[in-house]
């Protein structure tokens, strides 16, 4: 009598392989979507924004936070809705990644013109400013718009 410790479907490793592959090319994506999306808003902001980051400038760092996790909102919803093919579902992330980049930007520097906000001062402070989380919601409220809405 003779017993399989490891029975594996037939085809099981090129599907995991192919899997690993999608995995990788969608945190390609995914990372290049995350740095244009820090660049925009870094070239759309006074001062420099990664030089601020780097010095653990507080609201620098809670913006910049912020606007990753939306950008990430926007990329996860674009993968998921479509589901099994590749690249499609490459193509839409970084199409729909673009959008909401542009989207964000704009609707952000709106929220900070709206409200008065002298985003350049607030980055740049050592201390909290209670502004820094008004700017840190837009994004994040954007990031969740735009990704509804690729849905």
């Amino acid at each position: 009598m003779t017993t399989t410790l490891l029975a594996l479907e037939p085809g099981f490793f090129p599907v995991v392989a192919g899997n690993v592959g999608a995995i990788l090319l969608y945190a390609l994506v995914g990372l290049l979507l995350l740095l244009l999306g820090f660049f925009a808003i870094d070239l759309t902001t006074p001062g420099k924004l990664n030089r601020l980051v780097r010095e653990g400038r507080p609201n620098a760092v809670v913006v910049t936070g912020a606007g990753m996790v939306s950008m990430a909102f926007i990329v996860v919803v674009s993968i998921y809705t479509v589901q099994g093919k590749l690249a499609e579902g490459l193509i839409a992330s970084l199409i729909y990644g673009l959008v909401g980049i542009i989207a964000q930007v704009v609707a952000v520097r709106l929220v900070e013109w709206v409200t008065g906000i002298d985003i350049g001062e607030v980055l740049a402070a050592q201390t909290w400013r209670p502004q820094a989380f008004v700017v840190a919601a837009a994004h994040l409220a954007l990031g969740l718009v735009v990704a509804v809405a690729v849905l």
